[in-house]
């Protein structure tokens, strides 16, 4: 045994030198497998196996392919016994026991079965895994008889009709478990949709119709051309390599690209970073463009293969123009020349499938033809006034826009007309937040924004579905969606860089100027609606007046609260939510009001307020006098803060507990369910903000707004939104017991803070940590401090922020908070005699960094650190400052 497994040892470490010397993928794969023929036969023949029986490879080894540590897949094959079962006697069983022990004692991961000949044709028939496995079967020992008529038998079940179907379906299914996604960030090279297992599914269907079982057969038929013979050999090496590679790394069988291996692999592969782009971006959009291709290859190839084994039906074709005909479903090119001989019938294609409703798909000579002649997409072709006109009338069109501009970016047409839109196919952004690629995102952006238009939707955002409707030109709409990220990944600033590229299309495509100018407005501006719905105090006049003159006119605002909220809503499922829809829906209609110039007097606003909250008092039969007691204790700044709703269901709950003893906690379903809403009433004290933070924090529940507020004798009146991680509102009836019973509970004991929580890093932020950013600058008034931070999102960070600045002495006014995916971007405004000072200034910037960090143990260590250091004692004077200019806290974590 030893013997065997050194020369097992040897081989496989001779086979990996060479390998990183050569880097020929196919080579090692079929080195590897010959290594373990002859270990295998070596073992068959030493053990004196019976010679009725038959050793087969199976499957991927079957081939002749076996990667560093994959399986090995083995059929011992018994002949049948005509007019009985046949049963294995013990001693055989007992042999076969032992061959297979002996195989994994010397390092095998066999993977075998023992059946009879009519037992793999009757598992082929039920089972297309079985089949598919035993269609590539190779004999390895044994009666090459056994394995003739095996393989004869083989060949005799083999129902090309059945078998494609069959194939297809899986394939369907296989791709539905990874959401039908190429550019996953931990892409499955082997199974996911554009991996290593879609080329192999063209060939298994192929060699079952009979057509061939390599690239060369297929292209000798005239299936392929020999150039995509090679691209296909070309993007099956590049997966081949990152997955032999993922293998070596992580000694053992791994075919996912996890974020634990990608800068590893980069390293390896020698992939350099191309700032501002990391070398990890680098490697992923090299697979993802490899994945692509695969998948234009097996999309073409079983359209193509489905044509040769169903015949074309009997349909008489229904002639569209010179070019073009229906033939039932798909439109069908009257000449597959058509394309070389006029590229321009590309887009033409395009704009048929859009303006005729009962065309679901191109046919496969179409598709083909489109795919081949891509290449003929170039300047002089983008030069053309036809061709331009016909791009125009693709992104008028009532119907199809999406299917068709992911079709074309799909085969490649979509690159090749907008050059710098093919320059971010397949580009990865590692920010934590954006979940796809530049491309993928864009077209999510433009499908989002044609989301608006269907009536079938319009349940979803019916403001947004109202505003569309209602927009003149919306082509300006779904031009700002396709340039508003397309310079990413560029030197420079994204929004600048594409709105030369956006003004350069515009002005070539004959667009009105006014047109011109909205969407590369658009492209510049496409950010600044989310920054200021999340980050400023939209309670403040000025900030809206301020932004109003940035919109400039009705267009522009409804132009750009469509384009924010697809933007959003296209980066990530995480990153949108109910609170941050009300974040710019508020900001839209207080933007719309200034604009129309119905901005009210802050004096009017306020009065109006009080009226709506006392005719909702009334409602309840509250007595009106009622307020009188706990509204006399409040500044103006209370009613700039809080809407009637929220002013009338506090007075309900305080009118009696105007100077409590004890804290008063009350939690409520919130308006349009997004999430609970928590009110806090208490003396004011120090570490009140932190004592709140602390607890969220520690029942797993997110806030993602507050509003913070001291009253005139000295108490805190604050309300906080939050979601509980579960998303279990559903019970909020338990859920809400719980918080005022634990909340309350918790204030009165006024025991001293707990340490932040320390739960687990996501994987993703584990491997590409966020460089924690904090920044402190005084406001315009020079009242307030503006304290602005940036990192990686962890359970506890807002109360690591919190406890840092209580042990500071530094009070927090207002904060927005604000999480995209991974990354939180906070800002508060906070005051202190500490922020004054730029010693101390700079010590609490360094504390507040040591907290941030990602890594659990770093942010433990600089917490207790804290806690142990002195601080001098004029810090703790803004304790006893009150807030009397409360502001929003308002954000999306």
């Amino acid at each position: 045994m030893e013997v065997i497994k050194e020369k097992l040892l040897e081989g496989r470490e001779l086979l990996r030198q060479c390998y990183s010397e050569n880097r020929d993928g196919s080579a090692l794969l079929r080195g590897h497998a010959k290594l373990i023929d002859g270990i295998l036969r070596r073992v068959w023949h030493d053990m004196a196996m019976p010679k009725g029986i038959a050793l087969v490879a199976v499957g991927g080894y079957g081939r002749g392919q076996l990667f560093p540590h994959s399986d090995v897949d083995l059929l011992v094959l018994f002949p049948s016994v005509e007019g009985s079962a046949h049963e294995i006697d013990s001693a055989t069983r007992a042999r076969l026991e032992h061959w297979v022990s002996f195989l994994w004692d010397i390092g095998l991961e066999v993977g075998h079965s023992v059946r009879t000949l009519a037992q793999c044709m009757e598992e082929a028939a039920k089972d297309i895994t079985v089949q598919t496995s035993l269609l590539e079967a190779r004999q390895l020992a044994g009666p090459g008889s056994l394995f003739r008529k095996f393989s004869r038998a083989m060949q005799d079940t083999l129902e090309p009709h059945a078998f494609f179907m069959a194939k297809q379906l899986e394939q369907q299914q296989r791709h539905g478990r990874y959401h039908d996604a190429i550019y996953n960030l931990e892409p499955n090279l082997k199974e996911g949709p554009g991996g290593l297992r879609d080329l192999q599914n063209i060939l298994w269907v192929s060699r079952a119709a009979g057509l061939g079982k390599s690239w060369r057969d297929l292209a000798k038929h005239g299936f392929i051309t020999y150039r995509e013979a090679r691209l296909a050999h070309c993007h099956q090496a590049i997966l081949q390599d990152f997955r032999i590679r993922l293998h070596y790394l992580a000694g053992r069988r791994e075919d996912r690209l996890v974020f634990d291996y990608q800068t590893s692999l980069a390293e390896e592969l020698g992939i350099a970073a191309k700032p501002p782009r990391h070398a990890v971006e680098v490697l992923m959009q090299r697979y993802y463009r490899a994945a692509r291709g695969v998948t234009q290859i097996n999309a073409i190839l079983l359209v193509t293969i489905h044509a040769e084994i169903f015949p074309a039906s009997r349909e008489v074709p229904v002639v569209i123009n010179e070019r073009f005909q229906k033939r039932g479903e798909l439109l069908e090119v009257r000449d597959e020349a058509t394309f070389r001989q006029n590229p321009g019938a590309i887009l033409e294609s395009i704009l048929l499938l859009q303006q005729n409703p009962d065309l679901k798909a191109p046919s496969a000579a179409t598709l083909r033809g489109m795919w081949r002649t891509a290449s003929l997409i170039d300047s002089a072709f983008r030069r053309e006034p036809r061709h331009r006109a016909m791009f125009m009338e693709i992104l008028r069109q009532p119907r199809g826009l999406t299917r068709e501009l992911r079709l074309m970016n799909r085969y490649g047409i979509l690159g090749r007309y907008l050059p710098a839109f093919g320059r971010i196919v397949g580009q990865m952004q590692h920010d934590l937040f954006h979940v796809y690629t530049v491309d993928e995102h864009i077209l999510m952006v433009v499908r989002n924004l044609r989301r608006f238009m269907a009536p079938e939707f319009c349940h979803e955002y019916p403001l947004c579905s109202r505003l569309i409707g209602e927009f003149e030109r919306p082509e300006v709409l779904y031009l700002a969606g396709l340039f508003h990220d397309i310079a990413k990944g560029r030197h420079g600033d994204h929004s600048k860089l594409g709105k030369a590229d956006a003004r350069r299309f515009c002005e070539q495509h004959g667009m009105l100027p006014e047109d011109v100018e909205l969407v590369t407005w658009l492209v510049e501006n496409h950010l600044i609606m989310s920054m200021t719905a999340q980050k400023k105090d939209l309670s403040d006049v000025d900030v809206i007046a301020e932004f109003a003159g940035r919109m400039g006119d009705e267009r522009h605002l409804i132009a750009l609260y469509l384009l924010t909220v697809a933007d959003i809503r296209g980066t990530s499922p995480r990153v949108w939510n109910a609170w941050k829809g009300k974040l710019l829906e508020d900001l839209f209609w207080a933007t719309r009001r200034h604009l129309c110039g119905e901005a009210a007097q802050t004096a009017g606003m306020l009065e109006n307020r009080r009226n709506e909250a006392l005719e909702l008092l009334r409602r309840d039969d509250i007595p009106a006098e009622v307020h009188e007691q706990l509204w006399s204790a409040l500044d103006s700044s209370y009613l700039l803060l809080h809407e009637p709703e929220e002013i009338a269901w506090h007075t309900r709950h305080l009118r009696h507990q105007i100077k409590a003893s004890a804290a008063v906690v009350k939690a409520r379903l919130a308006p349009a369910k997004t999430g609970i809403e928590v009110l806090v009433y208490t003396a004011d004290q120090k570490d009140l903000f932190a004592r709140i933070c602390d607890f969220f924090d520690h029942s797993d529940y997110n806030i993602v707004q507050a509003k913070i507020h001291t009253t005139r004798h000295g108490y805190a009146l604050d309300t906080f939104l939050v979601l509980d991680s579960a998303n279990m509102t559903e019970r909020h009836g338990d859920i809400l017991g719980f918080i005022e019973h634990e909340l309350a509970g918790r204030l009165q004991q006024e025991e001293p803070l707990e340490p932040p929580p320390r739960g687990r890093l996501s994987r993703h932020l584990k491997h590409f940590p966020i460089t924690p950013e904090v920044d402190i600058e005084s406001d315009e008034k020079g009242v307030f401090h503006i304290l602005s931070i940036v990192a990686g999102d962890q359970p506890g960070l807002l109360s690591r922020i919190a406890q840092v600045l209580v042990q500071f002495g530094v009070n927090v006014h207002s904060a927005k908070i604000n999480t995209l995916g991974e990354r939180a971007e906070d800002t508060f405004l906070v005051t202190g005699n500490i922020l004054s000072e730029a010693k101390t200034l700079i010590h609490l910037e360094t504390q507040l960094i040591k907290a941030l960090q990602t890594s659990r143990e770093t942010a433990g260590e600089s917490l207790e650190k804290n806690a142990a250091e002195p601080i001098a004692e004029d810090v703790h004077k803004g304790f006893t400052e009150a807030h009397s200019d409360s502001l929003a806290l308002a954000g999306a974590r």
